[in-house]
This record gives C-alpha cells, structure tokens and sequence, in this order.
C-alpha cells in the first residue's frame, strides 16, 4: 500500500448513505480522515412498489453533492460508489445511475450480496482483534443482512438475506407501535429466513455486529446521550439485553424510540425491525454476545482500493 494516495469510498444501502475518507499508514492499516452518513432512506417503498421514489432520490443526491465537497477537500485520488440491496431490483435504476454519475462524476455499482458480505468481512476484522474462531460477521442492513463465517482472513461461508430494518417495518411492523400480531409475523418470517440460511452461525466463537442497527443498539445499551465512535467501537452487547432491547422497541412509538438516545428520526423509525433481526440470529449463536464495530463495508473497500 502506498501512503500518498488517498480514497473516498461510499456506501449507498436502504436507509442510509456513507463515506469514508482515507489513505495508508505506514503499516498498512487505514488512516481515516473522514467518515459521514447521511439517513435518506433510499429504500422508501420499494419493497412495495419496485421502483425508487422521486424524494428518496433527491435526499440520495443532496447527500452526493455534500460528499463531493468532502471529496474535493480531500483531493481524493480514487472514489468508488457501491449501492446494496435497494437497488438490485428496482425498475427505475437509470434515473438512479444518472443522478449519481451528475452529483459525483464516478459510475455506481451495483454489488450483490456476496460482495457485499465479502467487503463486510474485510472490513469489521480489520477493527476488531478475534481471538476466538470461527468468527461470525453480522451486517443487518435496511433492505438486506449480510452473514459471514470465516477464519482469520479466509471466508468459509455467507449469506445475504433478504431481511432489513426498511424491508421488515413496511412489510410486517405497520402500526405504531407495532401489534402483537405483526410482530409475531416479523418474528416467524425471520425466523424461517435465519433458520434455512446455508451459514451455521451457532459454530461461531465469536459474532461481530456492524452497520446503524447494531451500533444505535450499543448506545442505547450504555446510555450514550450523545453518540460516541470511540465508546461503541468494540463494546459489548449480551444476548440477553439484545432481545430485551428489540422487546422494548417494539412496544415503544417512534417519538418514544427517539428519545432513547442519540438517534436520528429515519433511523428510530426502523430500529425495531433491525433490532428483531439480530436478536434471531443471536438466538442461534451460542456465544451469548456480540462484539460492535464500527469497521465495515466501508474499510472494506477502501482496503482494497489502496491494495
């Protein structure tokens, strides 16, 4: 890796869009010079309707033109642009592909979920030093959760579901709070998801949890009133506060979910649903916790742009 290039990586999933600025230091490892997201919730409607709302779009662009200025601040030399599961099927992707392409001057890929995992992989062990394995690596997304087991460097298999904090709240969890019956639904739906997924996750030694969900989770669990990179980077979450954190969420409205702690409107909206995602998979774990991260898709690629 060479110290003198920098890269811009960003990563365009369901409900939030993000980048990361970055070169290498002089052993290899990531030095981060900026990382910003913005909640514009791509995903709006089309699980139901195939197809990107016009609003979600111009929220996705105004993120773009603020993340070219950080881009050009940082005279980055390279800038990669992934899109995830929102847009996979769409039918509406050219308008998508063209918005991108006048707001950053870079082409937008659409990565499956095998990348996805793969990248997801990458990233959370290079932030987090396993010393138990096989090492599960959970991404739960907006429209999709990624699952990898691996050992050291090496995936041995993954997955990606097609199960998000979005897809799940607009498909199951309509009211506010949610009703026992939807819930129930959620879980069952989940459930079979997890349970046919070819990743054994119960072998696992170790199970890291990244992207929005898991973090938002660990700030509510410390009692974070602001947010804190450095306090939920490799914090700890029982298994046990998991499910009595989603059980809590799911009987709670949005304006009571915001203001258990540091959280943006568009992410206190779907929590729930993310939250009942990774206290299923957690149930098939017997690990009994799950390690956050704040290393993911992110570092992932942005390691392998300065390879």
């Amino acid at each position: 890796m060479s110290s003198t290039r920098t890269v811009a990586a960003i990563d365009c999933g369901t409900n939030s869009i993000r980048i990361l600025v970055a070169s290498a230091g002089p052993d290899g490892r990531l030095v981060e010079h900026a990382r910003d997201l913005e909640l514009v919730r791509l995903g709006q409607g089309v699980d139901a309707t195939g197809s990107f709302h016009p609003d979600a779009l111009k929220r996705t662009f105004a993120a773009c033109r603020t993340f070219a200025q950080i881009i050009a601040d940082y005279h980055c030399d390279r800038v990669r642009f992934v899109a995830t599961s929102a847009a996979r099927d769409v039918s509406n992707r050219d308008a998508f592909f063209m918005g991108i392409r006048e707001a950053l001057g870079v082409e937008a890929e659409v990565i499956d979920g095998e990348e996805e995992a793969s990248l997801s992989f990458a990233g959370a062990i290079s932030g987090v030093q396993v010393t138990d394995e096989p090492v599960l690596v959970m991404d739960c997304g907006g429209g999709s959760t990624e699952l990898v087991l691996g050992y050291g460097t090496t995936i041995d298999s993954q997955a990606s579901l097609n199960i998000g904090s979005v897809r799940l709240r607009e498909r199951f969890l309509h009211d506010d709070p949610p009703t026992a019956d939807q819930i129930d639904a959620a879980r069952r739906y989940v459930r079979g998801v997890v349970e046919s997924c070819p990743v054994d996750v119960a072998s696992a030694r170790t199970v890291i949890g990244v992207a929005g969900t898991v973090t938002s989770l660990s700030a509510m669990y410390q009692g974070l009133v602001e947010y804190d990179r450095t306090k939920v980077h490799r914090s700890v979450l029982p298994a046990s506060q998991i499910s009595d954190l989603a059980d809590k969420l799911l009987s709670s409205t949005v304006d009571d979910v915001e203001r258990m702690g540091p959280l943006k409107r568009r992410r206190a909206e779907v929590l729930c649903g993310g939250a009942l995602i990774i206290d299923e998979v957690c149930r098939r774990t017997t690990v009994g916790e799950l390690v956050v991260s704040e290393t993911d898709i992110l570092d992932g690629m942005a390691l392998a742009m300065l390879a």
